[in-house]
């Protein structure tokens, strides 16, 4: 996910977006232990992906602070 379309959402869809990618993250991690992955580079941009949606977060956090 772009950090262009990160910025368009709304703050309940960022929350949701972040539970969504941890869920993500813990399936193929469980996946990954198992067997491991087609494409073990999923599990990298998904940690990037929660990243973004949390500095995000908090970036609109501090902004609606100041």
């Amino acid at each position: 996910m772009k950090n262009s379309e990160i910025k368009a959402l709304s703050l309940e869809e960022l929350k949701e977006k972040l539970n969504t990618e941890h869920t993500t993250m813990q399936n193929l991690r469980f996946a990954h232990a198992i067997s491991p992955l087609e494409n073990p580079m999923k599990i990298r941009e998904t940690k990037k992906s929660i990243a973004r949606l949390n500095t995000e977060i908090r970036r609109r956090e501090i902004e609606a602070n100041s």
